[in-house]
């Protein structure tokens, strides 16, 4: 888990290798994401869950991921339920993602990550705010 914090290294050892290694799939779209929409990225926890934030104030929404044994068969990937993050990407995207609630997507772990879609919402996420203005 080369280039990860300690804190988030910590937080994800206990996975399953094969959420680890969605997990560092995901967070190399995020970033990328981030590098293509010229967004200073942030990666930090919330609530005990690694995410992914903009440092800049007003720039972008938190994105978050988690793995937990109750969907011990995917990955969770959850938009601000407050944003209109989630009903864009249900829009964008009713087949590609499993939703669940106001701001889950849950990424199967025996599937291909999405990449095109994730890398969409990464950007779409990052500068929610941006394009607000």
């Amino acid at each position: 888990m080369q280039n990860l914090a300690p804190n988030l290294t910590a937080l994800i050892r206990h996975w399953p290798k094969e959420a680890q290694s969605r997990f560092l799939e995901l967070r190399g779209i995020v970033h990328d994401a981030a590098r293509s929409a010229d967004v200073d990225l942030l990666e930090t926890t919330k609530w005990n869950e690694p995410a992914w934030l903009p440092s800049k104030p007003r720039t972008g929404s938190t994105l978050r991921s988690c793995w937990h044994p109750k969907q011990a068969d995917a990955l969770g990937l959850f938009l601000n339920c407050n944003s209109t993050l989630p009903e864009t990407m249900r829009t964008l995207y009713p087949d590609t993602f499993n939703f669940e609630g106001k701001r889950s997507i849950w990424l199967p772990l025996d599937r291909p990550l999405p990449e095109d879609a994730l890398h969409h919402c990464a950007t779409l996420t990052l500068t929610y705010h941006r394009s607000k203005a």
